[in-house]
């Protein structure tokens, strides 16, 4: 491999490289898992996968959670 080559192959590793940066930081996304529920991606290190039938469920609490996490507050900690 020539020098030439070699430089070629550097910017498209960078440009790679920034590519794979951005996609990570534009937030939360979501796919079917290989068993058919729904992933999150995005929230922690981990995805949070659920079944229809559960996020539906966790969904229609959203108004519950809400009012829980406001009720205990000074108990809980925010991600820096």
């Amino acid at each position: 491999m020539d020098e030439q080559e070699m430089k070629a192959e550097m910017e498209r590793l960078k440009a790679e490289n920034e590519a794979l940066k951005s996609r990570s930081s534009r937030g939360i996304s979501m796919k079917v898992s290989e068993k058919g529920g729904v992933s999150i991606y995005g929230l922690g290190r981990f995805p949070v996968t659920l079944y229809k039938e559960q996020w539906s469920k966790l969904l229609d609490m959203a108004d519950d959670i809400r009012a829980f996490i406001k009720e205990n507050e000074p108990k809980l900690k925010a991600k820096p």
